[in-house]
């Protein structure tokens, strides 16, 4: 399950062959499968729906029933439309590294020893599976890193290597579009994550460990990267793997109905070749392509804007996006909406003091302090992640003046709260965020949940810790002066006293103009069983 609006929905199957894909859902839908290099998919468009109903369905392919499989143990599959009316439920995360659900939770003997922890959307499909359909989210979601091609699970790891030398570059990564296939079959396969994707929508964005760790980090990142004799078939596989297995399911019906690379896509017998020259040129010039994508539920827009594949990275002028993409954020940030939300993998609002390292190490990469200072901040955005936001500054500025707008009521309505939802930086928070223009009237807050499943070392860990702190924010505010950057036009403080580094997921509740945020940790239950257990709870609007 993939969209859902008020009155139709998306079904995303994948195919061992090609055939008629059919969707039950009290009436019949159909769509021919479509092949990518011996792969067969389809997009099945269920439409005239009820609002705010729920239809069980099954999946045939060629007549015969292959979903819901029997003897898995869960409930039916089922479309749930939305109605305007009623309360919104999202659930959000980020981060998940697909390992076994027993312990020691690892990937390999050499993991850490704490392994990787229970998998928190393991543990919330464990836990809807028991709920009424009415219970269920309106939509998961997904706001970064929902694989990782440097860290394969086992199956994945043993297609890798009877295929090819691991021994030689690029090593025990995927490294293909055939290889990119099968971790996205190995990272979504177990029945409970497969039960939880065909029953609640989901809306994904990419970030970097998708394709790898410092993905599209700088300029220079890329070059290096572009003079290893594999780089290009990796970079295409992720891509195309990327257009099929996410980005097409963010889109509604209205929009793939005008999506001209979908419309070839599905009218040639093959379309590998149209989809490696499409992400061969979308790795080449990132202008043109649009990641960025929205929903819209009653009131409530969800802004999904990409801040890792649409990079412009070159010296001097450094963007998240480039300006065909940000005018269209513009455009869809506008509006008379009860709430904004704006989904981006890379947290906007960092520890002040993070925040401030950023800026600083962006200006010294630029030559603010000499060519030689330049190499070394250099190493320095490497070798601590330093590419987020604050470290795109010109584009940190844009949007910080885009949210002051529209909390100011200059496009619209001042909606109820603007909530920026992120992860990537494996720990979670709240942070509220005020501007010292006083003329905003909507709450802004910066929420981020991660990982799902994963883990941060000890060393960077403390630094994101030692960010929030007021030494580590002078610190930042200091270094940040030294290369000529003043002060932010707001500032953000945490809404409570620690980051929560478990395995976690969020839940936001909006009816209304009113909005609810939950952050849930997994843990196991007293007979073992994977659960969800509350670690904070706050009224935002």
């Amino acid at each position: 399950m993939r969209y859902a609006g008020e009155t139709d929905a998306t079904v995303w199957v994948e195919t061992d062959v090609a055939c008629e894909v059919e969707v039950l859902a009290g009436e019949s839908h159909r769509s021919r499968t479509f092949r990518v290099e011996g792969h067969h998919y389809a997009l099945v468009h269920v439409p005239e729906l009820e609002p705010g109903a729920t239809y069980e369905y099954e999946v045939l392919l060629d007549g015969e029933k292959r979903w819901p499989e029997d003897g898995l143990g869960f409930p039916p599959s089922v479309i749930r439309t939305f109605d305007r009316k009623a309360p919104l439920k999202l659930v959000f995360g980020s981060c998940r590294i697909s390992a076994p659900h027993e312990p020691p939770y690892t990937l390999s003997s050499e993991e850490d020893e704490r392994g990787l922890g229970v998998d928190a959307m393991y543990a919330l499909a464990m836990r809807l599976r028991g709920r009424p359909a009415e219970d269920l989210p309106h939509a998961l979601v997904l706001l970064g890193d929902q694989i990782y091609a440097h860290k394969p699970p086992f199956d994945t790891l043993e297609f890798i290597r009877s295929r090819r030398d691991t021994g030689e570059p690029p090593g025990e990564v995927v490294a293909s579009f055939e290889e990119y296939a099968r971790l996205y079959r190995d990272s979504w396969i177990d029945p409970a994550i497969r039960w939880l994707l065909s029953t609640v929508p989901s809306a994904m964005i990419f970030d970097d460990h998708e394709v790898d760790d410092d993905w599209n980090v700088s300029e220079t990142w890329v070059e290096e990267m572009r003079e290893k004799p594999w780089w290009n078939e990796q970079i295409i596989g992720a891509y195309a793997s990327y257009w099929i297995y996410q980005h097409l399911g963010n889109l509604s019906p209205a929009e793939l109905e005008r999506d001209d690379l979908f419309g070839k896509v599905k009218g040639t017998e093959d379309a590998g070749p149209l989809l490696r020259r499409f992400a061969y040129e979308t790795h080449r010039e990132a202008a043109g392509t649009r990641w960025s994508f929205h929903r819209d539920f009653g009131g409530t827009r969800l802004l999904m804007m990409d801040s890792r594949g649409g990079r412009v990275l070159e010296r001097g002028y450094r963007s998240m996006v480039d300006a065909e993409e940000w005018n269209w954020i513009e455009e869809h940030a506008t509006g008379d909406f009860d709430h904004l939300l704006l989904g981006t993998s890379l947290p906007v609002l960092l520890g002040p003091g993070m925040h401030h390292l950023q800026t600083w190490n962006e200006a010294v990469c630029s030559g603010a302090w000499g060519e030689r200072m330049a190499a070394r901040g250099e190493g320095i955005r490497r070798s601590q992640d330093l590419d987020h936001w604050g470290s795109f500054h010109e584009s940190f500025t844009a949007l910080s003046d885009l949210i002051r707008g529209v909390g100011a009521g200059e496009r619209g309505r001042p909606p109820a709260s603007i909530i920026f939802l992120s992860g990537d930086v494996h720990h979670g928070y709240l942070a509220g965020a005020k501007f010292r223009d006083g003329n905003v009237e909507s709450p802004v807050y910066q929420a981020v949940c991660s990982p799902l499943r994963n883990s941060l070392p000890g060393k960077k860990s403390r630094l994101q810790s030692a960010g929030w702190t007021k030494p580590g924010e002078l610190a930042g505010r200091f270094l940040a002066r030294l290369v000529g950057m003043g002060e932010e036009g707001l500032n953000w403080r945490l809404t409570h006293d620690q980051l929560w580094f478990e395995n976690q997921v969020a839940t936001l509740k909006l009816e209304g103009r009113r909005a609810t945020l939950t952050f849930e940790k997994a843990v196991l239950n007293a007979s073992g069983e994977p659960t969800l257990q509350k670690l904070y709870e706050q009224n935002l609007a």
